[in-house]
């Protein structure tokens, strides 16, 4: 086992036995968020056991994005995501699901944690473990605050999100959506997103300075 640190990212879907051909629905929006996130995963998404799926990353900094671009992607579907940050064996290649160590020994571990619902007095839909406790503990707050705020998102919110990534202006959003901007920007505020892009970008330097 080497020791470079990596993100194993283990994810499930949220009451998938109400969602009629998950497992095509799940791979079909999978493929085009390893498309969109080739540039930041070692592994493309693969879904592994049902309703679950995996990949890997080098890049950790990545992680906060990638966290909220799935769920962003992968809509109407709501997964529980677990992140294991640590060492992974060797040689790191396809199957993911063949991979092993402790990241994601821990991105299980996270998981599980997850639907014991012990670690909140709150419902939580995403989860860190590594080596680094302090770490984990701030980062797990942050996303128990983070989860709250993207889980009360209307799809009418979402889109106004959607437009505004692809457009990166707000005036150009409320072109593309064909709403004033005003709307628009009333969207993006009650859905919290900018407090959700400060959390990501906050969390990117967090992982930064822990895991240099």
């Amino acid at each position: 086992m080497g020791t470079k640190a990596w993100g194993a990212l283990i994810a499930d879907v949220i009451g998938s036995s109400s969602t009629p051909n998950l497992r095509s629905v799940l791979s079909a929006k999978l493929r085009i968020a390893s498309l969109a996130h080739h540039e930041q995963l070692r592994l493309p998404y693969a879904v592994t056991a049902g309703d679950e799926f995996q990949t890997l990353t080098a890049q950790l900094d990545s992680l906060p994005w990638l966290v909220f671009d799935l769920r962003r992607r992968l809509r109407p579907l709501e997964v529980r995501i677990g992140i294991g940050i640590g060492p992974v064996l060797n040689p790191v290649r396809p199957p993911v699901n063949e991979l092993g160590g402790l990241a994601f020994q821990w991105a299980r571990q996270a998981i599980v944690e997850i639907k014991s619902g012990h670690a909140h007095k709150f419902e939580v839909r995403t989860a860190f473990r590594s080596a680094n406790a302090e770490f984990d503990r701030v980062a797990n707050l942050v996303y128990g605050l983070h989860d709250t705020l993207v889980r009360d998102l209307t799809e009418k919110q979402w889109q106004a999100v959607d437009a505004y990534i692809a457009k990166k202006r707000v005036d150009l959003a409320a072109r593309a959506l064909k709403i004033s901007v005003s709307t628009a920007s009333r969207s993006l505020k009650r859905g919290h997103f900018w407090q959700v892009e400060e959390t990501i970008a906050t969390m990117k330097k967090v992982i930064e300075t822990t895991f240099p």
